[in-house]
């Protein structure tokens, strides 16, 4: 991957980690029900279920591969596509209103690690919303020349580690930050900023000469 591809899956794969979706909701309402540690452990279940998306996601590639250059082309239109429409998607948050940080009242339940592990990985691996967004999301960043299984891998490992790092934050933040989470002007401004940036990034990876 050259340095500019790279560059924009950091900048694709952050923002889109940050944008509020089933693993921060778990997260967040993990770690006001058993404070930080568990918040930390969620993330981690859920950060190691982003690997069985990367070789789900491997897999279906090599096959498309195997059939088609065409359909890999394809592949990641599609992909470039689904950047545009999370980005249009972010847009209409700003109009419907709302907050997409929404912190539940804490619980107050003890922290169990296993509990925890096990929720966040059960999240993440049996979401369909990941292991679709990593079928159409991936390709755009896989060398056909080259291995399927370890360059998803690799990107999943790169993800994880941006993954755990801002669920980790909104762990730690979910008692101190609570009000500057929820303030209206801090939703409508990230709604407007990832918007911009993922169909900046949508359509540059369409219009990419492959």
């Amino acid at each position: 991957m050259d340095s500019h591809l790279f560059v924009t899956f950091i900048v694709a794969i952050t923002l889109l980690t940050l944008t509020p979706g089933v693993d921060t909701m778990v997260t967040i309402r993990n770690s006001a029900r058993g404070g930080w540690k568990d918040g930390f452990a969620t993330s981690t279940g859920i950060c190691c279920g982003l690997f069985l998306h990367a070789t789900v996601s491997a897999l279906g590639i090599s096959v498309i591969l195997l059939q088609s250059a065409n359909g890999f082309q394809f592949l990641k239109l599609v992909g470039a596509g689904y950047l545009i429409w999370l980005g249009v998607s972010s847009f209409r948050g700003i109009v419907q209103g709302g907050n997409v940080f929404r912190l539940p009242d804490s619980g107050g339940r003890p922290f169990v690690m296993q509990r925890s592990l096990r929720e966040g990985f059960l999240s993440n691996a049996l979401n369909p919303k990941t292991a679709l967004f990593y079928m159409a999301f991936l390709p755009q960043f896989i060398d056909p020349e080259g291995s399927a299984l370890i360059q998803s891998l690799w990107l999943a490992a790169i993800h994880f580690i941006i993954a755990m790092l801002w669920q980790c934050a909104l762990a730690l933040a979910v008692n101190g930050a609570r009000n500057w989470l929820q303030s209206k002007s801090v939703s409508v401004g990230f709604n407007a900023v990832s918007g911009s940036v993922l169909v900046y990034l949508g359509a540059r990876l369409a219009l990419t000469e492959n």
